[in-house]
């Protein structure tokens, strides 16, 4: 027989059955035809392989590395040798334990207010009188959700000296007033200033977009130093901090997106695929873990809906 007959009849019979079960399923009662599809789906059901079912990861196999800060309890303690006697075994578990991080870090980026789009340089991008009333709606909200960290008295009546609360501004002049503002509504904590926060070109888009195209070098060069911040302020607790702190960072749009992405450990290119309005608030916690979570990003509902702006 040729191949062109055996395919012929093989095709051929492939439609007979379909058709019977099309017939059988069709003159079939309303119980039959749901015990024939259950026996179907069961048995396709069980050939399935489940660990692919709902992989929202596209075929990546991306999973959480717990180790992502470096901080990991293990990863900062000289591993055992293969030979170690038990008192060896019982410092090394003692060290592990000493390494070990016990409180909560919360990391708060606030975007600056809306500022001159018409400056050619940064000290002429300085805030617009809707960008300093953002500033300030900011601060009164900063202060209504971190108010037990800026208690000067404790619950026994002493006086707080150690407050675990600070906050660090990039060094541009639109973050850095936006930082002022808000430092007049949260007295008295510490804060710094910081070049690493500037804004810049995080990392070549997925999907670009065509009107935003800076050179390779810019990628290059501000992609690293945006990276180093990232690096410097998002990690686990130290193992001697011994409850929850908070640290702002008021910053810039790209740099809260890029560290969005970052922190969650989605692909960073995905950056420029959400937006933050200004003023906004995008709230991190660090647990001793080692897990993020993400509890806002670019919250801006404490904004009456005139002032909600992207620039």
């Amino acid at each position: 027989m040729s191949y062109s007959r055996a395919g012929m009849r093989l095709c051929q019979a492939g439609a007979g059955c379909g058709l019977v079960t099309a017939l059988t399923l069709h003159m079939g009662g309303e119980g039959e035809r749901k015990h024939w599809l259950g026996q179907k789906f069961a048995v396709f059901a069980k050939s399935r392989d489940f660990s692919q079912v709902n992989n929202l990861s596209m075929g990546m196999g991306i999973k959480w590395d717990s180790n992502w800060d470096h901080r990991e309890p293990a990863s900062t303690v000289k591993p055992l040798k293969e030979n170690a006697t038990d008192e060896e075994k019982a410092a090394h578990d003692e060290k592990i334990t000493a390494n070990t991080p016990k409180a909560n870090r919360i990391i708060v980026m606030v975007r600056h207010g809306q500022y001159n789009l018409e400056g050619t340089q940064d000290s002429d991008r300085f805030l617009t009188d809707l960008g300093k009333k953002q500033a300030e709606g900011t601060g009164q909200r900063l202060a209504l959700l971190y108010s037990r960290y800026l208690q000067k008295m404790d619950e026994n009546g002493n006086e707080v000296k150690n407050k675990n609360i600070k906050l660090v501004k990039s060094t541009m002049t639109r973050a850095t007033e936006t930082a002022n503002i808000i430092l007049s509504q949260l007295t008295d904590i510490e804060h710094t200033n910081c070049d690493l926060l500037r804004e810049g070109a995080p990392c070549v888009p997925d999907p670009p977009i065509e009107s935003w195209s800076p050179e390779p070098a810019d990628f290059y060069q501000e992609g690293a130093r945006i990276e180093a911040a990232f690096r410097k302020y998002f990690h686990r607790a130290e193992p001697s901090q011994e409850s929850t702190s908070v640290d702002i960072l008021v910053c810039h749009g790209n740099v809260i997106r890029y560290c969005a992405c970052r922190a969650l450990q989605c692909d960073p290119r995905a950056w420029l695929r959400m937006a933050v309005h200004n003023g906004s608030i995008s709230v991190f916690i660090i647990k001793p873990s080692g897990r993020v979570s993400l509890l806002e990003l670019g919250g801006a509902g404490h904004f009456h809906p005139d002032m909600l702006t992207f620039n």
